[in-house]
């Protein structure tokens, strides 16, 4: 009778033994799947970063070709068009012209591509007073040092307001702003 005894608790003891094997092995698989999770989530991270980052290069060519529009831009052609606006537009709360982007000169830039808008920092379209009227930049001048002699107005020049955006993969948007002088 005792070796039936020693027996019995042989097997129960094996039953047990399974059963904590068998709950070790859920409770490990259950971490193997949360650390792929948490892989697939950094990689997700990672890859968005890359977007976001190929994007804000991407913009220096729209502020570029912008800027050479600008330098070529005549008086003749100060009236509102898909990409210029001789005053300041309208902005959003986060500062970014209220223009209809899909109409604004478009470039592309690998998977990305580059729209740009450019207003004159002007608060009136027919400027008559640049010094009140329109955001200018002076540049400091010698001054003479005779005594009585009338000083001069330093000249200034005109400042624009470049807009780029950039849309790239997987819902990517990027808006740069930058002042230019001409």
């Amino acid at each position: 009778m005792k070796r039936a005894l020693r027996r019995l608790k042989r097997r129960a003891e094996r039953g047990v033994t399974m059963v904590v094997v068998l709950i070790l092995l859920t409770v490990m698989l259950l971490g193997g799947l949360v650390l792929a999770r948490m892989t697939e989530a950094s990689t997700i991270a990672g890859g968005n970063v890359a977007f976001h980052e190929s994007a804000l290069q991407a913009s220096e060519i729209g502020l570029n070709t912008a800027f050479t529009a600008v330098r070529n831009l005549s008086n003749e052609q100060m009236a509102a068009n898909n990409w210029y606006s001789p005053v300041e537009v309208a902005k959003d709360s986060k500062g970014v012209p209220n223009v209809t982007w899909s109409n604004a000169p478009s470039i592309a830039v690998g998977a990305n591509t580059v729209r740009y808008v450019v207003e004159r920092a002007c608060t009136v379209a027919d400027v008559d007073y640049p010094l009140r009227e329109c955001l200018v930049k002076q540049i400091p001048q010698p001054k003479s040092r005779v005594a009585g002699s009338e000083e001069l107005e330093p000249p200034n020049s005109k400042q624009f307001r470049i807009t780029v955006r950039v849309e790239g993969p997987k819902g990517t948007v990027v808006t740069v702003q930058s002042l230019v002088t001409k």
